[in-house]
């Protein structure tokens, strides 16, 4: 996958995370969050016996991988 399509699914998917978990994120910390995302994600689904395929799947990936990342910058917040 090129780069510039991979950081517009990480955009994408960190987007979506936002979204998901009630954070309004500016497009620079979709991009970090969704690039992020998408490692932790495709981690976990590897843990578990799956892997993400085609852009679908690692927008998929990427929205899991964000949400675990915001739920645990969450739990360091506090």
């Amino acid at each position: 996958m090129s780069i510039v399509i991979s950081l517009v699914v990480g955009a994408v998917a960190g987007w979506l995370g936002g979204m998901l978990m009630g954070t309004s994120l500016n497009a620079v910390a979709c991009l970090i969050v969704g690039v992020i995302g998408g490692l932790i994600g495709n981690f976990v689904l590897g843990l578990i016996g799956l892997a993400a395929i085609g852009i679908v799947g690692d927008i998929l990936a990427g929205v899991i991988g964000a949400c675990i990342l915001i739920a645990i910058v969450r739990l360091v917040k506090k």
